[in-house]
């Protein structure tokens, strides 16, 4: 009998907020909620966002004014609405009006040779030619230049680049928890993986007293690596700014960080781990591994996800030379005026001049079914199948290529397969790569149009996330699943709202776009196909299950009694889940960080024939039966 991969916690923060309890969902689709959910979508960014106090359960302004959702919703829904999704690039990233370079200036003596003073310590070594030295007093140095040298200076010029989807205004991931020296892509890491555990409403000891310790499994990574100051930004800028490499900025710049932090600072994990990249499809590609992992039963819990902060001036003029980013004055010949709207910048199926970078860190928490069913875990969806496939020889490794109609068509095969080609063709829809360049448009649409059509779907729904949270690269697919959970619990599918049309030269005839959220309660969506595409022919999609037709499939395999039995459980974890949301909501995000707490200590690990103990793991770690070669054998 075939293991589901249940989706039963999920987490992590972007442009858009917290993504755990759907909030970062609800700020896409804010124009089409109640008053009330408005409300506290809005009361969970002001908090975050240090807009507003928290005391005594009570929220509060600077004055210590006690604050209704209502009040804070008409103080402050302005602020929030421009300092959420993508916007212009803040000032905590970097000035994008003078960004720090250094000029080569030749310099040639006139006449007399150049004289300055220094500090002898500061001499280079080997002196230039043409330098000539005297000792002075308190170790410093004359130093004279007849020939003529070149000075690197201090200097500052405008991006062309200026639009990214960041983390809300306010919030600084690293200020919940002794994040000291800790790249931002690993702080996003940490608070997103305890995010989508305590979303889960079981504790993680709880999960590790069913479950052996090599059932466990962490798929997390970053395509990028960590490139800030304090990681392999640090390690190659350092001597060439006159400063130290430090013994961190190597270990903790690798793109396998985000798997290692939480295996090492949240869950204690010994079970299998690893970082899987493949460009912009990063986190599919982990999501295929966690599914294969719980589907041959070699683990029963998986936490998947991705973790990137590129929001640097390197990232920015790499892709920048490439022409893959959305500029300025791109944006000024699209909208015909002078003044640009940032928040528009990424614009997915319109007409567009590149995409827009994005920070943003996601996680989901796998289960198999039948673990899920015993803990009484809130189940989200399911995914039963991701499918990956490279593009075959290719001429330019940044152009798309024909990989993507094949992880396509499969993913619609298998959803077929599983629900039905009726239901999928009348309750689908696809959450698009919608990258937002010119190239992507007509693509991606023209795969998506020719797929549609070959298995008879007539009006196939396009959502594209990157919209609204912009391309975060390794976690963008991620942004799409928190997105497509969004869709599958309100029944919304969000509106491509950055655009007024979709342009000529996209394929259309077997799909649905629209710049309005679409209301799907009278016809519920159940499946949802995530696309996604990555530089280099890296190309990944994945089937998503709905909660209500895995609720179908677990009832037919359980049993009515089996599944009541379930239901009771489920509540009490959602009681637990809903007490983390109600802190949450107070600003106490109850991010899980230990620090050189509970080592394992080497000496007290118990090796038998049978089996091996391990100090503070419930149950030990069984040898199974191997019979695969047993034919083979004698």
């Amino acid at each position: 009998m075939s293991r589901l991969p249940v989706i039963v916690g999920f987490g992590g923060y972007n442009a858009a907020g917290r993504s755990s309890f759907h909030h970062a969902f609800r700020r896409t689709v804010i124009e089409s909620l109640s008053p009330a959910e408005r409300q506290q979508t809005l009361t969970s960014l002001a908090v975050l966002m240090q807009l507003v106090r928290v005391e005594n359960d009570r929220y509060m302004d600077e004055s210590g004014n006690a604050l209704s959702p209502a009040d804070i919703e008409q103080r402050f829904a302005e602020q929030i609405y421009h300092s959420t999704l993508v916007r212009r690039i803040e000032k905590r990233h970097l000035d994008v009006d003078a960004a720090h370079w250094h000029k080569v200036l030749p310099v040639t003596p006139a006449g007399d040779p150049l004289v300055f003073t220094t500090l002898a310590k500061q001499l280079p070594e080997p002196l230039p030619a043409g330098w000539t030295v005297e000792p002075l007093a308190d170790g410093q140095v004359q130093v004279s230049i007849a020939a003529g040298c070149e000075l690197k200076v201090d200097s500052y010029r405008e991006l062309a680049v200026k639009s990214a989807g960041q983390l809300p205004s306010g919030f600084e991931p690293g200020e919940h928890y002794n994040s000291r020296f800790h790249p931002r892509g690993l702080q996003m890491a940490i608070v997103a993986a305890a995010d989508a555990l305590h979303s889960s409403g079981l504790s993680w000891q709880q999960i590790m007293q069913h479950v052996q310790p090599d059932q466990v499994a962490v798929f997390a990574s970053s395509i990028m690596s960590q490139l800030d100051e304090f990681s392999f930004g640090g390690m190659m800028q350092s001597r060439l700014r006159g400063h130290r490499v430090s013994a961190k900025h190597c270990a903790l710049g690798l793109n396998s960080m985000p798997a290692d932090f939480i295996n090492a600072y949240v869950l204690g994990s010994v079970g299998t781990t690893g970082a899987i990249t493949g460009a912009c499809a990063s986190f599919l590609y982990n999501l295929q591994k966690g599914v294969e992992m719980i589907g041959s039963g070699q683990a029963r819990v998986v936490l998947v996800g991705s973790s990137e902060a590129p929001i640097t001036q390197e990232c920015i003029e790499g892709y920048g030379a490439m022409s893959a980013l959305a500029t300025e004055e791109g944006l000024r010949n699209i909208e015909g005026r002078d003044e640009v709207d940032f928040r528009r910048a990424s614009r997915p199926f319109s007409q567009n001049c590149g995409f827009t970078l994005a920070e943003s860190g996601q996680f989901i928490m796998l289960m198999d079914d039948e673990l899920a069913l015993q803990l009484g875990a809130d189940i989200h969806g399911a995914v039963p199948d991701v499918f990956v496939a490279a593009d075959g020889f290719k001429k330019s490794i940044s152009a798309p290529g024909p990989g993507n109609y094949l992880t396509m068509a499969r993913a619609v095969h298998s959803a077929m397969q599983i629900l039905g080609p009726e239901l999928v063709r009348q309750r689908s829809f696809v959450h698009a790569h919608g990258s937002s360049t010119p190239a992507n448009r007509v693509t991606e649409s023209q795969l998506l149009d020719e797929v549609a059509g070959a298995f008879g779907i007539e009006d196939l729904p396009v959502v594209a996330a990157k919209a609204f949270v912009g391309h975060s690269l390794a976690s963008a697919s991620g942004d799409q699943m928190i997105s497509a959970l969004g869709s599958f619990r309100y029944q919304l599918l969000p509106g491509i709202k950055t655009i007024d049309r979709i342009a000529d030269d996209v394929y259309q005839q077997h799909l649905r776009f629209s710049t309005g959220d679409v209301n799907r309660a009278d016809n519920p969506v159940e499946v949802c196909f995530i696309n996604s595409k990555g530089f280099g022919g890296n190309n990944a999609s994945a089937v998503v299950l709905g909660p209500q037709p895995v609720e179908r499939m677990l009832r037919k395999r359980y049993g009515a009694e089996r599944f009541a039995d379930y239901e009771i459980r489920r509540t009490e974890t959602r009681k637990v889940a809903a007490a983390y949301e109600e802190r949450a909501l107070l600003g106490q995000l109850d991010v899980i960080y230990n620090f050189g707490q509970d080592m394992i200590d080497d000496s007290q690990i118990r090796i038998t024939p049978e089996q091996v103990s391990i100090p503070g793991f419930a149950q030990p770690l069984v040898f199974g039966k191997d019979q695969r070669f047993s034919d083979m054998l004698d």
